[in-house]
């Protein structure tokens, strides 16, 4: 399985019996607002049936695909993961047969596959920024904006004060004109960098970056893990809810952006957030604290190090 869809399922593990009897979610549809105790813990409206699919039917299909995957899950001689076991026992718990190996990272030395062409020059933007001072906001590969979500994001950066290194890749959105972006960045010079992507590892683990804003991707989340940086939160479907919540409220490494009635995190909710996340002494505390174990995880004699032997053993013995 790839390993964010894995981990998907692992959570999903934990919510059958809401599927199955239909207790709290009608044909996928939320019936009541509350936090649900589950693994993590997330909000009714948040599940990642609901946030995946915008009708009843699309519902009922993810649904319906997620007990297969169930029922398929124990068939499997091993299932691999990019997580380790200390980030997240009780999962883990609910899969005997995962064998998790993470959090997997490419050698930095090397140019490895992506989407797009890296700019290298944020490197050595970032060179001349103080420590612990940059912003850095990344929605993954997927993630897609309006124009009134894009420019709240651009204005927020801006109030939040803070240097700040964002990508945006060129299908991020569709209805920003590119003479406005064009504008923007002139607007921001010296203050911000835009680029198309970014070389991630290597931004996140430099000195200068403060914060990840992100999307809560698996593989995002477990690289800001690795490189011990709080984050700022502002997942946009399925699985990144439950990222989320294991930052805001497992782990308590992060701050959730939180949207306005009619969807959209406004430029202030960006401000009021970064000052404060960049102010908790517990935040960053707890950031280096998850990066050290996950570090050990992957040192030799490290559980997930263990893990990757076994499954060399197992490919072997295939």
């Amino acid at each position: 399985l790839e390993h964010s869809k894995s981990h998907t399922v692992m959570f999903l593990l934990a919510s059958y019996d809401l599927v199955t009897k239909n207790i709290e979610f009608g044909a996928g549809s939320v019936k009541m607002h509350k936090m649900v105790q589950l693994m993590p813990p997330i909000d009714s409206t948040e599940i990642p049936w609901v946030s995946m699919e915008s009708t009843t039917e699309r519902r009922r299909v993810s649904i319906r695909n997620v007990i297969n995957t169930n029922q398929l899950m124990a068939l499997a001689e091993t299932i691999i993961c990019n997580t380790f076991r200390e980030v997240e026992p009780e999962a883990l718990a609910l899969l005997p047969n995962a064998l998790p190996i993470g959090p997997l990272v490419a050698p930095m030395s090397k140019l490895t596959g992506n989407f797009w062409s890296e700019d290298q020059t944020c490197l050595t933007w970032l060179e001349k920024q103080a420590p612990g001072s940059v912003i850095y906001v990344a929605f993954g590969s997927s993630t897609v904006f309006d124009a009134i979500r894009f420019q709240e994001l651009a204005n927020g950066l801006v109030l939040s004060g803070r240097p700040f290194l964002w990508v945006v890749r060129p299908n991020f959105t569709k209805e920003i004109k590119e003479e406005w972006l064009n504008q923007f960045k002139q607007s921001v010079d010296g203050k911000g960098l835009i680029v198309t992507w970014a070389p991630q590892q290597r931004v996140l683990s430099h000195p200068s970056v403060a914060c990840f804003m992100t999307h809560c991707g698996w593989n995002s989340t477990m690289e800001g893990v690795l490189q011990g940086v709080p984050f700022l939160c502002c997942p946009y479907f399925a699985d990144q809810f439950c990222n989320q919540s294991y930052v805001c409220n497992v782990w308590k490494t992060g701050l959730k952006l939180c949207a306005n009635e009619q969807g959209v995190v406004t430029k202030e909710e960006i401000k009021d957030k970064v000052v404060p996340l960049l102010g908790d002494e517990d935040i960053k505390a707890r950031a280096v604290m998850w990066k050290n174990k996950a570090c050990a995880s992957i040192r030799e004699g490290g559980s997930s190090h263990e893990n990757l032997l076994e499954l060399v053993k197992l490919l072997q013995e295939g």
